[in-house]
């Protein structure tokens, strides 16, 4: 069985990680891949919960975990100290997607894309590994990137940015498959 490609979006707060996102899970629908995402909440504290839901109930009163489920959509909470990255792939794993995104946990290896907003951005480059796109915000960044990068780049305007990585994704899921067969 093949496994999904992981890949990663990356980038500061606010540089469009969300947004871009969409744009790619449009682009992959239309290629047929389905795709699940992980979103690292990255603002300290916990995520949000639906006040006196039963689901939260449940949490509140000591579950470590709580499903509701309904016409085929199911809401998932759970308590845990840490819920580690790799639990989590694995726990979309279920779902046999071909591609899981993931925005943000920058300092993992999986490949990924780096939005940069600004030149005060550009550490991010030098201190991640396997980037495989950066797409910025700042006219003329272009030049700095490639002082450090030889990896595509696009600026956050240019439409063929999610084309590209969408291209490189169905490639990546491609070739994982075309292993798996041989």
């Amino acid at each position: 069985m093949v496994g999904p490609v992981i890949f990663q979006v990356t980038g500061y707060q606010d540089s469009g990680k969300t947004t871009f996102i969409e744009k790619l899970l449009h682009g992959l629908k239309a290629e047929g891949l389905m795709t699940a995402v992980i979103k690292h909440h990255g603002h300290g504290g916990k995520p949000d919960v639906l006040p006196k839901k039963d689901s939260t109930r449940h949490l509140e009163a000591g579950a470590i975990a709580s499903i509701v489920e309904g016409e085929g959509r199911l809401l998932l909470q759970t308590e845990q100290l840490e819920f580690k990255l790799d639990k989590q792939i694995n726990l979309l794993g279920l779902f046999n997607p071909d591609i899981i995104l993931v925005e943000g946990h920058k300092q993992e290896s999986f490949p990924k894309m780096v939005l940069l907003r600004d030149t005060r951005d550009l550490s991010l480059i030098k201190m991640l590994k396997n980037i495989a796109a950066v797409v910025y915000w700042e006219e003329g960044m272009e030049g700095a990137i490639s002082e450090v990068l030889e990896v595509p780049c696009f600026h956050i305007g240019d439409a063929k940015a999610e084309h590209q990585i969408v291209r490189l994704l169905k490639q990546m899921h491609d070739m994982e498959t075309a292993d798996s067969n041989n």
